[in-house]
């Protein structure tokens, strides 16, 4: 029980390890990733960025994927295999959700995000997404529900199926699948290509792009496609990879971070109808070692803002907009799966860079803000800790 719910303080300065990468991955340092180090070897970049931190650990859940926060500071966990935990942070007690679908689990697939509507405190929506099983193979789904918190057994009624991806695939890999709302209360997805390489280009999938929907899954009339038929109205952007990290900054821009194959991995700042590049052009190369041309060698195509060789692994994304961490205030803070960390990165200049790296010991799966400012990460796998960060 000890060992459950030890605490672990980690006194940070700035941890730079730039050895990071995928399982598959032995790639050489990029230029990105070089330009961090330089930066942050800078006693001024340092002292304007560095954030000392402290971690304790409080529960451990299984395979967990996301999270989100409540308004009376519990917390609602996804774990893979299908289950939605209720949280109590204060008693350190957690109770299943009824009510939720099947998923198909297996590969990358299971529960995957859960997310509040912004009007959640009136109307007990959330929304869901998670890998099913269906003619063709396997895909993602996102619905939405009431979440009844009002019993002893919390439960999700009045399902409602709100967006699929198709079409289904044989694999289980790169479903994507993150939720966001925007300012202006539109729904947002990220789907991923499925490890089938060409949707991400396919107007006919709406595979390996980003979605925009209203909140009940119908179209909005100002999406970009609304003449190439009913699939593509679907889509903001596409030609993306496994895009796991989706979060709009203060000033409403979008931002996607995103797994590239042997290396690569992206940042990107998404516009509407613009075109990633997936699979045709990549800063990574296939995982056999063909060689995929970069984006400088088609400018027609959208370029990260950032890219990592080695790779980080990228695994979800925010903007932290709290006090309780001064230096991270309005930077993107994603976290990593090989990297084992959290990596922080300003966005804000001309040339976004990453300005600290927290090594975190462990594959860390996801990360939430608290409305008291403090963070809760998400490590990855069975036994996996649920951590919450402060200042020391």
């Amino acid at each position: 029980m000890l060992s459950q719910f030890k605490i672990k303080i980690l006194l940070s300065c700035c941890t730079l390890a730039f050895t990071a990468c995928h399982a598959e991955n032995s790639s050489s340092s990029s230029s990105s990733a070089q330009q961090a180090a330089t930066a942050a070897s800078s006693p001024d970049s340092v002292s304007s960025h560095v954030q000392k931190y402290k971690v304790e650990q409080v529960a451990q859940f299984n395979e967990p994927w996301a999270i989100t926060t409540l308004n009376d500071g519990r917390l609602l966990i996804t774990e893979r295999k299908g289950k939605l935990q209720l949280f109590d942070p204060k008693t350190r007690k957690k109770i299943e959700v009824k009510g939720i679908p099947q998923v198909a689990y297996g590969g990358q697939g299971g529960l995957g995000e859960v997310t509040l509507h912004p009007d959640f405190a009136k109307n007990q929506w959330i929304y869901l997404s998670y890998a099913e099983q269906g003619q063709g193979g396997y895909g993602a789904v996102v619905i939405r529900g009431k979440l009844d918190l009002n019993q002893a057994t919390p439960q999700l009624t009045q399902i409602e199926r709100i967006w699929t991806q198709v079409p289904k695939f044989s694999g289980q890999g790169h479903y994507g699948h993150r939720i966001v709302f925007g300012l202006d209360a539109k729904l947002w997805i990220s789907s991923g290509e499925r490890q089938q390489f060409d949707p991400a280009q396919d107007m006919q999938s709406n595979a390996g792009k980003i979605i925009r929907l209203n909140q009940d899954g119908s179209i909005p009339a100002d999406n970009p496609f609304m003449n190439q038929g009913k699939i593509a109205q679907q889509v903001w952007s596409l030609g993306h990879r496994n895009p796991l990290g989706m979060a709009f900054d203060p000033q409403g821009q979008l931002w996607v971070i995103e797994m590239g194959p042997k290396g690569g991995d992206e940042l990107n700042k998404i516009s509407k109808a613009k075109n990633y590049g997936y699979p045709v052009v990549s800063n990574g190369d296939h995982y056999d070692g063909k060689p995929i041309p970069d984006h400088n060698t088609r400018p027609e195509f959208e370029a990260p803002v950032l890219d990592w060789t080695p790779v980080i692994s990228p695994s979800d994304l925010l903007f932290y907009t709290g006090n309780v961490f001064p230096q991270w205030k309005n930077k993107a803070i994603t976290t990593g799966l090989s990297s084992k960390a959290i990596v922080i990165v300003d966005t804000r200049p001309s040339t976004a860079k990453e300005v600290q790296r927290l090594d975190m010991k462990e594959r860390i799966r996801g990360v939430a803000q608290a409305q008291d400012g403090t963070l809760w990460v998400i490590e990855d796998g069975s036994r996996a800790g649920l951590l919450k960060m402060t200042a020391p």
